[in-house]
């Protein structure tokens, strides 16, 4: 059997040749047999069924009939040509139409005959006509032909492909050929106990199955397989790498909960921890004492207490000898992260320096002599933090906020810093559902903190229509009667969006009036301003010198101000679901109670209304994000697109669950009874995960 068949040019394939296999790499990124094997077909076309004339209406899909010539003309002059066929069965009669290709449908047209015609049925004049049909003549070896009676694939394809006749019959007809020379080069992949414990059908009828389905349980059996598929070897590779990440990678032990941890529980922490932080900082302890170096991601809502989870890990590494840095992507959020620090330890406590793009060579000087002495232990900062010139004494515990915006290179820098690499923990504040953290962070252990401080009022959320615009006004002047701050919100998808900033220029000028000098002050902030000017009106809200911050979504991170009660969002229907979680995130910070209002017009699409009903039911940002998946699909939601795993073909991880579930249950087991893959039955996972087998790749997969 050649296993390397599939990774053949494309141009190889009979039919394909240099010009067609240039398109199909440019407009598809089929560049050989293995991808144009998993160009599926996106929707099937029933031809397993005859309708009659009679049946026939402009709402239904493509149909196919069998039918007799009754008549054919030419009808018009040049340009108006038309060839027009009058057919007829024992139901009554209609009329076909071409405007193109007629002479060959000529040729092939002769009265009394009988035909097989498949076609989009329309309407001319009142009366039921089909125009450009496929047709052939009617015969019982017709009938068995591939196509007729079946489900007919349909491909995806592009105007330059069809100029190749490459269009969706095209790409068929080269698929067809493919499979014809070798499908029995198609390799299975997946364990026989496994087909047979989960009712699977072998891969080499899946693939055959999914492109010339002969009816709709073989086509559902395959896509089933396949999926499977997917989702098996995804999860598989995962756990394969944690395995041998624990395996490879001792971890430092930390045996001791010391001064620093408990004079910090005793005397500094501000507020009672809730169970779900103490069940995380448990879950955080057992896994720095097995000598296994740790990665765990830690996921919790905006305002759920993450930051304090962190620092108290820190400080359990610092009581047993190590030091500690946080990383975080952008500088707003490692100020955030310095000034969060700074509030819940001062510096007689013990020392936190930053470190980002804009330290001065002064400080830098200080700050790397002091780590490489070991005196600084808490270090936050940006990827400055990865540079080679930043050497620790004894790096122990690293935190990792916002995973997805780091490669993976820049992550392992981090590794490197210390001979036995630190431990890990991976935070983030964008709730991800269940089934997108197996997929994008399966290889990590997961922690949730699923409850809010003790304290905290849950954010009461409204959607108002534009004509509630003088009772939001009202409703602002009570909570800024009360001492309250708020932020008004507008979209601004570019910045060089004239719509937009009209929408933020009029929304000045609406609160100007509504909200005059001297009683009132407002903060304006936009991309448009420069850095100083940003940062110089954010501090004048901050201190509470303005009681109003105007501003585009420049504020949805690093923004903490627990006086501001309200957020208003404009245009909130042009808003995503995690955007307007995270915005609404920025107010109910303080013990008050805290609002969201959400603005928009009348008008709202299906997905619009579900997004703005969903604001108004739950502050859960967990229930939110499967909401947000189910409405935009995987491939969509911030962090997704650089994991570099989300590339599926079929799974769809919002309608998938179960068996992504599934798939990962099974492949724990495996690892579970057999490590090291040694079983017999086993061997084929050995050779899957590392050969490019009939047309997968998944050695591809990191």
């Amino acid at each position: 059997m050649n296993q390397q068949i599939f990774q053949t040019p494309i141009e190889y394939l009979r039919g394909v040749g240099a010009s067609r296999a240039d398109v199909l790499r440019k407009e598809l990124g089929i560049s050989n047999f293995a991808d144009l094997l998993r160009h599926f077909p996106y929707k099937y076309i029933d031809r397993t069924r005859f309708y009659k004339i009679k049946e026939l209406n402009p709402d239904l899909p493509h149909v196919q009939l069998i039918v007799r010539l009754k008549s054919k003309e030419v009808l018009g002059e040049k340009h108006t040509k038309r060839l027009v066929a009058q057919i007829y069965d024992d139901t009554g009669t209609m009329e076909l139409a071409w405007f193109q290709g007629m002479r060959w449908v000529e040729k092939l047209l002769i009265p009394g005959k009988a035909y097989i015609i498949f076609g989009k049925p329309g309407s001319f004049n009142g009366k039921t006509q089909m125009a450009h049909p496929e047709i052939e003549p009617y015969s019982a070896d017709a009938l068995k032909q591939k196509g007729n009676l079946k489900l007919q694939p349909v491909y995806n394809s592009t105007e330059k492909l069809k100029a190749y006749s490459l269009d969706s019959k095209g790409l068929q007809k080269l698929i067809a050929i493919l499979l014809e020379q070798s499908l029995n080069d198609i390799t299975e992949t997946i364990p026989n106990q496994i087909l047979q414990k989960f009712k699977l059908v072998d891969r080499r009828e899946a693939y055959a199955n999914i492109h010339f389905p002969a009816d709709a349980d073989v086509l559902t059996a395959a896509v089933n397989r396949l999926k499977f598929e997917e989702l098996f070897f995804i999860q598989f590779k995962m756990l394969k790498s944690k395995l041998q990440r624990t395996q490879k990678f001792k971890g430092n032990i930390f045996g001791t909960v010391g001064n620093y941890f408990n004079q910090f529980y005793k005397t500094k922490l501000p507020f009672a921890l809730t169970n779900a932080q103490k069940r995380v900082l448990k879950e955080i302890r057992l896994d720095t004492q097995r000598g296994v170096q740790m990665n765990r991601l830690l996921q919790g809502d905006v305002g759920s207490g993450k930051t304090v989870v962190a620092l108290m890990s820190m400080l359990l590494a610092i009581d047993n000898g190590f030091q500690t840095c946080i990383m975080a992507p952008t500088e707003i959020l490692a100020n955030q992260h310095y000034q969060s620090i700074e509030q819940l330890i001062d510096n007689e406590f013990l020392e936190v320096a930053l470190l980002t793009g804009s330290t001065t060579a002064k400080k830098r000087r200080i700050l790397h002599e002091k780590l490489e002495n070991g005196d600084l232990k808490i270090l936050i900062g940006t990827h400055a933090l990865i540079e080679d010139k930043v050497k620790f004494k004894n790096l122990g515990f690293v935190v990792i906020d916002e995973q997805h915006r780091f490669g993976v290179e820049q992550r392992a820098k981090l590794w490197r810093k210390n001979i036995i690499p630190p431990h890990v923990l991976v935070m983030t504040a964008t709730p991800i559902p269940r089934t997108l953290a197996m997929t994008l962070y399966g290889d990590l252990d997961v922690s949730v903190i699923d409850e809010l401080p003790a304290g905290r009022k849950p954010i009461e959320t409204m959607h108002f229509h534009e004509g509630s615009r003088l009772r939001m006004f009202g409703f602002m002047k009570q909570e800024i009667a009360k001492g309250r701050q708020i932020y008004v919100v507008y979209p601004l998808i570019k910045e060089s969006e004239k719509l937009d900033l009209k929408n933020l220029t009029d929304g000045i000028e609406t609160m100007s009036r509504e909200f005059p000098l001297p009683q009132f002050r407002i903060s304006i902030v936009h991309g448009k301003l420069s850095a100083a000017d940003k940062d110089a009106e954010m501090q004048r809200f901050v201190k509470g010198e303005t009681q109003i911050m105007v501003a585009t979504t420049v504020i949805e991170v690093g923004v903490n101000v627990p006086n501001a009660s309200v957020m208003i969002i404009e245009n909130a229907e042009r808003f995503g679901l995690s955007q307007l979680h995270q915005l609404r995130g920025r107010v109910g910070r303080g013990a008050e109670q805290s609002y969201c209002i959400l603005m928009s017009g009348h008008k709202l699409s299906n997905d619009g209304k579900i997004r703005l009903e969903t604001m108004v039911k739950t502050n859960n940002g967990f229930e939110i994000s499967e909401i947000d998946l189910q409405l935009r699909g995987p491939g969509n939601i911030e962090g997704t697109q650089q994991s570099g795993v989300l590339d599926l073909k079929l799974a769809n991880l919002a309608t998938d669950q179960q068996l992504l579930l599934l798939a990962r249950k099974c492949v724990e087991e495996i690892f579970e009874h057999d490590p090291q893959l040694q079983l017999p039955e086993n061997q084929i996972l050995n050779q899957a995960s590392h050969t490019h087998n009939g047309g997968l790749s998944w050695d591809k997969i990191s």
